[in-house]
């Protein structure tokens, strides 16, 4: 009430401007750095990386950008303008980050401070009516009061305790204890703004980039943008001084359940990194999903893998080529894989010559063929006995049109030209082969592995790890750890009664959750116990009646 009084007083009409703006400032800002506002954003964070996981991102995956564009004409523009294909990257995740971070760094600042004056005070004074406390202890007994606060101290060693005197000799004894749990909350959120800034760092200076290399030998080295196949630079990366080694995929296996789903995935790596770039030794490591290769803060992860088929074109004049480009699953549970392997006709320096005969084999590969008519269609993951039903297209490929062309199609324009025809279909098992009308013979020659890698770069990777532990220590702590207080009452007989004793009045009370802690204020009452001949009294009366001041 008298903060919302002071701000009304502040605001008031007839106090100058920048008064008011200071004040309006002020109580924004109080509002941001509350612990509810906090958890608040926090759950927003959460919500708004909800989009990230469910939908294509542009950074990730372009493609399934455009299929579901494709899949969705009227809904993908709408998502589009809300930046939900771009979710990490957009205005309105990047404005939660920010305000996340600074409300946590209002939170946090504050409270350090707090706790560092909490350590440095002493325990607060004992209550003058420790009756009236939940958990509170009587007890009468022949040794001083001095005896009784000194044995109260030893058996609370390990607390944090503060002894005084009062009047007319009276001796008490202030104890805390469950300090961690304050510091316990600290560090979690402390952890939660280095998982912050870590995450920043990572976004800033590091970069993911994909490549397919065929598991036949073929070698990927990491000296450049060009040699990916897609790459994600962070903000201050250009490309260039990218950390050097070199792999090569000496082959791949993979294991499978009898319906077809993928087991594991086991790609034989060799690499090449440091000194060794110079002195050509190459390391072996085996490749598998969640296994990654780290060579210092880059890691290379097996994505995936498929299928590249071999064909042999012998020209009319009687010349060969041999190609196993890569071509795309279709149906991850079968390997139904779908592509298109481009060939140039030798010696036709003729553009014009060699625009008319260039050719393209696309079509099917099944690994395990199954056939419905003449529909080939796959119903096994693994090579067996695998076969391809293929297209032979011939004519202008478009590969000077000057436009990008994926490598798994055909430029669609060229065909709606009349530019690429087809002249052939046939399906074909291992050592097939077709001839076409001008005695060029396309032979189906077997089939070789690719595989998919990541690799990524993330020069904070470290400090995630280590933020990460550090906010499960802080959340174990602050859950696990209870505050709490004991204090000690030792009053003197008096004077005039030759019969009187001392009186020990022992008082708990804890700070948090008060779950188990009758329990312990129970043995801990007895151990306070002062040593010697001591009871309770004959005829205690109730907390609760003395708090209303009623007779029992």
């Amino acid at each position: 009430m008298a903060e919302e009084s002071k701000a009304r007083e502040e605001t008031r009409p007839g106090r100058a401007p920048h008064r008011v703006v200071l004040a309006t400032l002020r109580n924004y800002w109080r509002g941001l750095t509350t612990m509810r506002t906090a958890l608040v954003l926090l759950f927003l964070l959460a919500l708004a990386s909800v989009p990230g996981a469910l939908l294509p991102q542009r950074s990730v995956a372009p493609e399934l950008v455009v299929d579901y564009y494709n899949d969705n004409p009227r809904l993908a523009p709408l998502l589009d303008r809300l930046s939900m294909f771009d979710v990490f990257g957009s205005v309105w995740f990047a404005a939660i980050y920010v305000l996340l971070f600074t409300s946590l760094v209002g939170c946090v600042v504050p409270r350090c401070a707090e706790f560092v004056r909490q350590l440095r005070a002493r325990p607060v004074l004992t209550p003058r009516n420790l009756d009236r406390l939940p958990h509170h202890h009587r007890v009468e007994t022949d040794v001083s009061p001095e005896e009784a606060v000194a044995h109260a101290r030893t058996v609370l060693r390990g607390w944090r305790v503060a002894e005084r005197e009062e009047d007319q000799g009276v001796r008490t004894l202030s104890a805390e204890r469950g300090y961690l749990r304050e510091a316990g909350n600290l560090v979690f959120h402390t952890a939660m703004l280095g998982l912050l800034v870590a995450f920043a760092l990572g976004e800033l200076f590091g970069y993911e980039g994909q490549t397919i290399v065929r598991a036949d030998g073929q070698e990927f080295c990491n000296s450049g943008i060009y040699n990916y196949d897609s790459f994600n630079a962070g903000i201050s990366v250009d490309g260039t001084n990218l950390n050097p080694f070199c792999v090569r995929v000496d082959g791949f296996r993979a294991e499978h359940l009898p319906t077809g789903q993928a087991l594991q995935y086991h790609a034989d790596l060799s690499y090449q990194v440091g000194d060794a770039l110079e002195t050509g030794e190459w390391s072996e490591h085996e490749l598998q999903v969640n296994h990654p290769l780290r060579t210092g803060t880059d890691r290379v992860y097996l994505l995936g893998h498929g299928y590249a088929p071999r064909f042999t074109v012998t020209f009319p004049n009687g010349e060969e080529r041999v190609k196993n480009t890569q071509w795309r699953p279709v149906e991850l549970q079968t390997m139904l894989s779908e592509g298109a392997t481009k060939f140039d006709p030798p010696g036709t320096p003729d553009e014009e010559e060699r625009h008319r005969g260039q050719l393209a084999i696309t079509g099917l590969l099944a690994p395990t063929p199954a056939y419905d008519g003449t529909l080939l269609t796959s119903r096994f993951p693994a090579l067996n006995e695998p076969a391809v039903a293929v297209d032979v297209l011939r004519g202008n490929l478009g590969n000077d049109s000057g436009r990008g062309q994926s490598i798994f199609e055909i430029d669609q324009e060229m065909v709606d030209a009349g530019l690429l025809e087809r002249v052939a279909r046939e399906n074909l098992s291992v050592g097939e082969e077709l001839e076409l009308d001008n005695g060029t013979v396309i032979r189906f020659d077997g089939v070789d592995d690719w595989v998919s890698l990541q690799v990524s770069h993330d020069p904070a990777q470290i400090w995630v790890l280590v933020a990460s532990i550090a906010v499960l220590l802080g959340l174990s702590l602050s859950l696990g750890i209870k505050r709490r207080r004991v204090w000690v009452r030792a009053t003197p007989a008096d004077p005039d009664d030759p019969g009187g004793r001392t009186v020990v009045r022992i008082g708990g009370l804890a700070r948090t959750d008060q779950a188990g802690y009758g329990e312990e204020f129970t043995r801990l009452a007895a151990e306070l116990e002062p040593a010697g001949r001591s009871e309770p009294p004959a005829d205690p009366e109730p907390a609760s009646a003395r708090a209303h001041g009623k007779d029992t």
